[in-house]
């Protein structure tokens, strides 16, 4: 195909996951043309028949990426595809591989596309707080919010794979071919956001080690007994998905100039496993959920702060998030999940 012919597209990698579902979603509701939908499993019914063109395959397949950029021009990337924190705890090397390499193939694809439209090409990039890595518990519960350079030593092969890929953003958007012998114009605009704990009415829990507060609600719905994995005063930021939607979407439409960094922390409500499951309970009245502890997944939460500071967000790009605690469940959770199963 004549590289003049191709078509310009956004290119969402892990299409299939919660983040990807609403993006697609939102993005084809408001107008956006041209998205073109990657991952690993096939992509889903409900969300294909809002894309351009749909992959099926690895983001480490050379190949497949070579097939992608013959055909189309991405001008935009967001790159939700991961090995989430759980499962990269028990096949750490399989996770460096698709968190960083992958990543790291994204990014040079991207340097190339700048390079073919002469303009950089925007990277969207979903982070976590699993980066963070409080010394022990008395620190967690004595720091109040904790700023996006705080406390930056994740125990997690997850977070060290997010917290290395927002630096490697950094370089490909400042720093690219810094001591190169003529000065090398290519670059890529990353901005990444720091989500804390996501939970979707629309897809399933998908192993992240945050996930105890969606199984809840699931479990609940169903009539199922479930036991957390964590003690029932374990506290971290949480957020309803269609505010990390149009997060990521508010973030990609700001003005470059307005942005003094490439990372971002954002929150909505923070609270402990005991007040999720009085949440639940509230909705769902004879619910069964009792506490399990797992000492290795509880240690991990532990170093992940119970609250960040999202003033630069608020500030720079405007985030404001929709849901809080109670309409979150009023509103969005409860409702779409009860359907789910009825």
């Amino acid at each position: 195909m004549d590289p003049r012919t191709r078509k310009p597209v956004v290119l969402i990698t892990g299409a299939n996951g919660e983040l990807g579902h609403g993006l697609i979603k939102q993005m084809s509701e408001s107008g956006r043309n041209g998205i073109l939908a990657l991952d690993l499993n096939p992509i889903s019914p409900e969300i294909e028949q809002h894309c351009r063109d749909t992959f099926q395959g690895d983001i480490l397949d050379r190949a497949l990426m070579e097939r992608i950029v013959s055909q189309y021009e991405v001008h935009e990337i967001y790159h939700l595809a991961a090995l989430l924190s759980t499962r990269a705890e028990f096949t750490p090397e399989t996770a460096h591989k698709v968190n960083v390499d992958g990543t790291m193939g994204l990014l040079q694809l991207a340097i190339e596309q700048s390079s073919w439209r002469g303009e950089p090409v925007r990277f969207l990039f979903p982070s976590s707080i699993a980066v963070y890595g409080m010394r022990d518990l008395e620190s967690k519960n004595s720091m109040g919010p904790v700023k996006e350079h705080e406390w930056t030593s994740p125990t997690t092969m997850y977070g060290c794979n997010k917290l290395y890929c927002e630096n490697l953003g950094r370089y490909y958007a400042r720093f690219y071919r810094q001591l190169a012998a003529t000065e090398d114009s290519r670059s890529v605009d990353f901005r990444s956001i720091r989500f804390p704990g996501l939970i979707s009415a629309d897809t399933l829990p998908s192993g992240g080690t945050s996930d105890y507060g969606p199984e809840m609600l699931h479990a609940a719905a169903q009539g199922n007994p479930y036991a957390c994995f964590v003690r029932p005063d374990t506290i971290i930021p949480f957020m309803a998905m269609p505010d990390a939607v149009d997060a990521l979407l508010d973030l990609a439409g700001a003005d470059v100039e307005d942005l003094s960094r490439t990372v971002y922390n954002i929150t909505s409500f923070s609270l402990t496993a005991e007040e999720f499951r009085e949440q639940v309970v509230a909705h769902f009245p004879g619910a069964d959920i009792s506490f399990g502890p797992d000492l290795r997944r509880q240690g991990i939460v532990d170093t992940w702060p119970a609250y960040v500071d999202d003033s630069a967000a608020r500030s720079e790009w405007g985030f404001s998030p929709k849901y809080d605690l109670e309409r979150a469940f009023r509103d969005y959770l409860v409702p779409s999940i009860r359907r789910r199963y009825e």
